[in-house]
């Protein structure tokens, strides 16, 4: 039901931004507003954002197999990385079509400007409500998001600038607001970009290891804990691993103790996937996290 509602949302997203892109293409040559312009390149964006989300999505979806043990999650860390450098490239370059306008003014049409704005703000409006509730534990969605968040402040910003045109005839006002949009999606795409880059490239989430080497040696049966590695197979998901002395016990007696490990790590640091290897003298006393370049 959930995956089928998800499709729904997708497709239902997708139409009006497609609806949108076509009339404010038509808007936007037909006014000479380079801001609803910038706003229906937005939204082409925004139309292949959605369906690239939406196929990472079934793809993560999908269950592990023998070419990816972990599973296919990280379909949707790499989708949320186009996406963002596809807001990227988009903003670069209105800014530089907004410096040239700026260069050269034109006559624009403010009324018909601001007629096609408020209607591509409230179809904004519908797809980012469509979207909200996933955004918020999804960095995929949260991308596509973005992208919605930023096209239904782009027409906020055209509608202001139709306004100040209509009414003061200063259309200087359109470049800037282009370029003032363009920065603010910029400074929004950089979270996602420098987490999807981290997932991607194995980078430890945040932890504090030294607390969680002082509760795992207060657990009965455990002497020390070195050879740690953290990372994140998605944003949900931490995956640990980890060397811990033990005691030299049968195997039976170890497992109780693997049990108390792995209940506490899930409990208290949230870490999904908990692997350990036990031995009872070797490496002891070594650094939590290894720095020999050996281990891998």
């Amino acid at each position: 039901m959930h995956d089928n509602l998800t499709g729904k949302r997708f497709f239902g997203v997708t139409l009006l931004n497609v609806c949108i892109t076509i009339l404010e293409i038509v808007g936007g040559l037909l006014s000479g507003s380079l801001a609803l312009l910038s706003d229906a390149f937005h939204n082409l964006g925004d139309s292949l954002s959605i369906v690239l989300s939406y196929v990472a999505h079934r793809i993560s979806q999908k269950s592990q197999d023998q070419q990816n043990t972990f599973g296919y999650r990280r379909a949707q860390i790499i989708a949320a990385l186009l996406n963002a450098f596809l807001l990227v490239f988009i903003s670069v370059f209105l800014v530089i079509e907004a410096i040239n306008r700026l260069r050269e003014p034109e006559t624009i049409n403010g009324t018909l400007m601001m007629i096609v704005a408020v209607v591509g703000l409230l179809a904004n409006l519908i797809s980012v409500m469509l979207l909200n509730r996933g955004s918020h534990h999804n960095m995929n969605i949260r991308a596509t998001y973005l992208h919605l968040m930023s096209d239904t402040l782009s027409s906020v910003g055209v509608i202001i600038g139709a306004l100040v045109i209509k009414f003061y005839n200063i259309t200087i006002i359109d470049p800037i607001i282009t370029i003032l949009v363009a920065v603010y999606i910029l400074f929004e795409c950089w979270p996602i970009i420098k987490k999807a880059i981290n997932i991607l490239m194995e980078g430890a989430p945040k932890l504090d290891y030294e607390a969680i080497r002082h509760d795992l040696v207060a657990l009965e049966g455990v002497n020390d804990v070195h050879h740690v590695h953290a990372w994140m197979v998605d944003e949900n998901s931490i995956v640990f691993s980890a060397h811990v002395n033990m005691a030299d016990m049968c195997l039976s007696d170890v497992e109780p103790v693997y049990r108390e490990i792995e209940k506490l790590l899930q409990t208290k640091y949230k870490i999904s996937h908990v692997t350990i290897q036990a031995e009872a003298a070797r490496g002891k006393g070594e650094n939590l996290i290894y720095d020999q370049g050996r281990d891998i």
